[in-house]
């Protein structure tokens, strides 16, 4: 336990940051598992409504940064690819 009151006030700063991320990325991991499951589906119209929304997830995650921003395009740009392919 840390003695010195900014290291206490950093580490409560750290979980809040913590748990806003896990909540974040839990949400994101939901929307594009709705994706995978429309486009094991074969359902083109719900899976190019869940794309729109995964889309958004991860453009949102990576504004907060809890997801790289290019790593966002690349998930994005596969999820893309999978969709035209239906």
């Amino acid at each position: 336990m840390a003695n010195i009151k900014s290291q206490i006030k950093r580490n409560r700063q750290n979980e809040a940051a913590r748990d806003r991320n896990r909540r974040v990325r839990t949400q994101l991991r939901t929307q594009v598992r709705r994706f995978r499951h429309a486009v094991d589906a074969g359902d083109a119209d719900a899976a190019t409504e869940a794309y729109r929304t995964a889309a958004r997830a991860y453009d949102r995650a990576a504004t907060k940064g809890v997801v790289h921003r290019n790593q966002a395009a690349n998930r994005k740009s596969a999820m893309a690819k999978q969709l035209q392919q239906l």
